[in-house]
C-alpha cells in the first residue's frame, strides 16, 4: 500500500475516533435542513478526479450537521444500539479484508467465523444447537429467510415443491399473525407472495400480546397448510406473545411457527427476563438483530432455523461455476437470500469475544433497568402517563394538561420540542388509540445519569408545551 493510501486511511480513522470522542455531548438530532445538506453535499456529477484526501475531508465536514447521534447514550428512538468500539474496529478490519463469505473458497476464515458465531449465538439464546444460522442484513431479511423455510416445509408436506413449481397452482397456505404483528414481518410475507390483506389476524391484549384463547379458536376454523408468526418483544411495549401456549397448539395443527424477535428474542439470554419468552425454543424459526440490542454496526441480522433441510432448500442456489468444496466447508449462500455480501459476522464475533456471555446478558439486563428508571422518573409528573408495563427496554408515554385533557396534541408538541431541544431523541407512535412518545433504551453506553438528564429535559419540554397553550 502506498504512503498516500496509508495516510488516507489513518486520516479517516482519526476523524472517526474524534466523532466518537464527542458523540456523547452532541446535540442528538441533526442540526441542518435537507436543503442545506443537499447544497453542501450535492451539485452536478463530478466529471474529473479529485484528491482522495480532499474528498474524505469535505465529506466529513459537510455531513457532520446532518448526523443524528444514534451512537450516543441519549438516543432513544426506535431500538437503536450504538456500536461498541471493539465492533467498530472489527468492522474497519472487515472492510479492509474485503471478503465475501458466500462461498468457502472466497473467504475460508470468515466462513469459519460464521460457524463459530452461529454456535455461540444458539447457546446464548438457548435455541437448539443443531439449528442453522444465516447472517443477513437485519430482521426484515431474517424474517424473510425463516418464513421462506417455513413456506417450503409446509408445502412439501402436502406434496408441493415451491422452489421448483412456484406458488401458482399450489395448495392454499394460510398465514396467522397477531394484530400487533410488526411491519417487517408483513413486508417479508409480501415478498413471499402473501398479501397483507390476506393474513389472518388474532386479537391481542392491552399490552399487544396475542391472546392464546383467540389463537386456538382461530386455527380451529382453518384448513390446509399453515404458517404462524409470533412475536418476541412488541415494538411499542416490549411484551411477547404467550409462546408456551401458542407454539404447542400450532404444532398440533401441523403449522410451522416463526418468531419475529428483532430485539425481544435476546430476553431468552437473560435468566431474569427469559420467563417473558417461555417456550420460544420450541419454534421452528427465529429472526433477530445484532445491530439493535447487541450494539454492533448496522447490517447484522440473524436468521435461525431449527430444521436445516428446509432452510437450505429455500435459500440454496447452484451453478456449475460455484465451487462448493468439501462437506464440512460452510457455503454461506445456502443460508441467506444473497450471493455476494460483506463479512457482517466479523463485528459480532468481536463483540461476543470481548464481552463474553456475561457481558451480553448484562447489556440486555442493564438497559431494561434503565428503561424502568426512566418510567419511574417520568410517571409522578402531573399530566404524564406511562401506557405500558415496562417489561423490557420500551417505555410508552403520553402527555396531557394537568387534568388529562388534549393528550394527543400535547404529546405531539412534547415530542417535537424534545427533538428540537437536543438533550435526547425520542420518537412518536400510536398505541391502541393513544398518541405516545416511544422511548427505547438499548445503547451500551447509556448510564443512569443519561436517563435522569433526559427525563428532566422531557419534563421541561412538557412544561413548556403547557405554558405555550395558556
Amino acid at each position: 500500500m502506498s504512503g498516500t493510501s496509508r495516510d488516507l486511511l489513518l486520516s479517516a480513522a482519526m476523524r472517526a475516533a474524534a466523532y466518537l470522542d464527542t458523540v456523547a455531548g452532541r446535540h442528538v438530532n441533526a442540526t441542518a435542513s435537507a436543503a442545506t445538506l443537499r447544497e453542501v453535499l450535492g451539485g452536478p456529477l463530478p466529471q474529473t478526479a479529485s484528491d482522495p484526501a480532499h474528498v474524505i475531508a469535505t465529506l466529513a465536514r459537510g455531513i457532520d450537521p446532518g448526523l443524528v447521534a444514534t451512537a450516543g447514550p441519549r438516543y432513544f428512538g426506535f431500538v437503536t444500539g450504538g456500536a461498541v468500539p471493539v465492533t467498530v474496529a472489527a468492522e474497519w478490519l472487515g472492510s479492509a479484508w474485503d471478503q465475501n463469505p458466500g462461498l468457502y473458497v472466497l473467504a475460508p476464515g470468515v466462513s469459519v467465523l460464521e460457524d463459530v458465531v452461529a454456535g455461540w449465538v444458539l447457546e446464548l439464546l438457548g435455541l437448539p444447537p443443531t439449528s442453522s444460522v444465516g447472517f443477513v442484513t437485519g430482521c426484515h431479511m431474517a424474517n424473510f429467510t425463516g418464513l421462506a423455510a417455513g413456506r417450503h416445509e409446509v408445502l412439501r408436506r402436502v406434496g408441493w415443491d415451491v422452489e421448483r413449481r412456484g406458488l401458482q397452482g399450489a395448495p392454499r397456505l394460510t398465514v396467522v399473525v397477531g394484530d400487533e404483528v410488526h411491519i417487517s414481518t408483513v413486508g417479508s410475507l409480501r415478498m413471499l407472495g402473501f398479501g397483507s390483506d390476506d393474513l389472518v389476524r388474532v386479537p391481542v391484549d392491552a399490552q399487544g400480546r396475542m391472546r392464546a384463547d383467540a389463537f386456538a379458536e382461530t386455527i380451529a376454523r382453518l384448513d390446509g397448510p399453515l404458517l404462524v408468526c409470533v412475536q418476541a418483544g412488541n415494538v411499542s411495549t416490549g411484551a411477547s406473545d404467550p409462546m408456551s401456549a401458542i407454539i404447542p397448539a400450532a404444532h398440533a395443527r401441523g403449522a410451522w411457527v416463526h418468531v419475529d424477535g428483532a430485539f425481544g428474542l435476546w430476553a431468552n439470554a437473560v435468566p431474569e427476563l427469559a420467563p417473558q419468552v417461555a417456550g420460544v425454543a420450541a419454534a421452528d424459526s427465529w429472526a433477530t438483530d445484532a445491530h439493535k440490542w447487541l450494539n454492533v454496526p448496522y447490517d447484522s441480522g440473524l436468521a435461525i432455523v431449527a430444521h436445516p433441510a428446509p432452510h437450505r432448500a429455500a435459500m440454496s442456489l447452484r451453478a456449475s461455476y460455484l465451487q462448493r468444496g468439501a462437506d464440512e466447508e460452510r457455503i454461506g449462500m445456502d443460508w441467506v437470500p444473497e450471493s455476494s455480501r460483506r463479512s457482517r459476522v466479523i463485528p459480532l464475533y468481536a463483540l461476543i469475544r470481548a464481552l463474553g456471555a456475561d457481558g451480553v446478558r448484562d447489556l440486555v439486563a442493564r438497559t431494561c433497568r434503565l428503561a424502568r428508571r426512566m418510567a419511574t422518573v417520568l410517571a409522578p409528573a402531573p399530566g404524564v402517563r406511562i401506557l405500558n408495563d415496562v417489561v423490557l427496554n420500551q417505555v410508552l408515554v403520553s402527555f396531557s394538561t394537568d387534568d388529562g385533557a388534549d393528550a394527543a396534541a400535547v404529546t405531539h408538541d412534547v415530542i417535537a420540542r424534545v427533538q428540537a431541544e437536543g438533550t435526547c431523541w425520542a420518537g412518536g407512535s400510536t398505541w391502541q388509540g393513544h398518541e405516545a412518545m416511544r422511548i427505547a433504551v438499548s445503547n451500551w453506553s447509556t448510564t443512569g445519569d443519561d436517563i435522569d438528564r433526559s427525563a428532566a429535559a422531557i419534563l421541561a419540554c412538557h412544561r413548556a408545551a403547557l405554558a405555550a397553550r395558556r
